[in-house]
């Protein structure tokens, strides 16, 4: 065989003019450098700022404000609740200036006299504490049969043809209009109260157990067929973990529907109550006790929503949207 003869190839060196012999690599970094410097002055004298973490330095009193400007987070939680606040106090300006009359709607400073008075003599604490309890108690009765309805048909396809349609048209039935039904059916007394808790809390809660069981992504149910999972667990592990974010949603809205159909249950036939208390008022024209009353369920309401959405993000740790704003 012939002698393989092996060549080793050098760098060639640039030689300048002055003879001085340089890197290879050398001319082109002075060329990027140059290239570099050259369009950062451009965009400086047309007036654009560099982004971040692009190598260029934003030094000088510009990109001073614009890191600062970065850095500075917009507190849109602290705004949602200073927005209320800011009603109350323009509420109480337009009051004492008397642009608002106090027997139209009396000021803030008013019905917290009259919340203190009414604390002291005893009776808002008894009539808050039976409307919550009608309340809690329609809302576990008609949570329960919705979610179970919903359940149901989500699953079953003959639930669904025997069940869905006649939920839809009690669903359609204004709470006034079944209203003195319900008065002939249970009375004046706490049964028809938390009935018709009860019938506002169940739909809500159907229709989103039903709505989340139905948008389960089909490949995980593909997927936890071919790796063995029986039924049973095919439920467990990949349905209902699905479903639990609209299910929770279904809980939110049914929150506000329980208070929703607690008003109109407490002005017809009561005897306490949030509600009865309003009635009552309104027989005197004691509009702060009114307007008392009102306040009261828009803050249970709140707190309510507040309780909801902690459960939220606790059963949906796992989810990463849940998460992401846990975060």
């Amino acid at each position: 065989m012939a002698d393989q003869t092996t060549v080793q190839t050098h760098p060639v060196a640039r030689v300048p003019r002055d003879g001085t012999d340089v890197e290879p690599n050398a001319a082109a970094r002075a060329e990027t450098d140059a290239a570099t410097e050259a369009a950062t002055e451009a965009a400086t004298e047309a007036g654009a700022t560099p982004e971040t973490g692009s190598g260029v330095d934003t030094g000088g009193p510009e990109g001073g404000r614009l890191r600062r400007r970065r850095s500075i987070g917009v507190p849109y939680r602290l705004i949602s609740w200073l927005s209320p606040l800011v009603l109350l106090v323009i509420w109480e300006l337009f009051a004492r200036s008397g642009m608002i009359s106090a027997h139209v709607l009396p000021a803030p400073t008013k019905v917290l006299s009259t919340a203190r008075e009414l604390t002291a003599s005893g009776q808002l604490p008894k009539d808050a504490l039976i409307s919550l309890r009608r309340a809690a108690t329609g809302f576990v009765i008609g949570g329960g049969i919705g979610l179970a309805l919903g359940v149901a048909v989500g699953f079953s396809k003959i639930a669904d043809a025997v069940l869905d349609r006649p939920i839809q048209m009690i669903r359609a039935v204004p709470f006034l209009a079944i209203l003195p039904l319900v008065i002939v059916w249970f009375g004046v007394g706490e049964s028809g109260k938390v009935f018709l808790v009860a019938l506002g809390v169940a739909t809500p809660i159907y229709l989103n157990t039903v709505l989340g069981i139905r948008q389960v992504d089909p490949k995980l149910l593909e997927l936890g067929r071919v790796i063995g999972l029986p039924q049973r667990q095919l439920i467990r592990r990949i349905v209902l973990p699905g479903a639990l974010p609209s299910i929770l949603n279904g809980i939110r809205l049914a929150l506000t529907t329980a208070w929703l159909a607690l008003v109109v249950a407490e002005t017809v036939g009561a005897d306490s109550g949030i509600g009865f208390m309003a009635m009552d008022a309104r027989e005197f024209l004691r509009t702060d006790v009114i307007v008392l009353a009102i306040l009261i369920y828009a803050a249970i309401g709140i707190l309510s929503d507040l309780a909801a959405r902690v459960l939220e993000r606790r059963l949906l740790s796992w989810h990463p949207n849940y998460a992401n704003a846990r975060s």
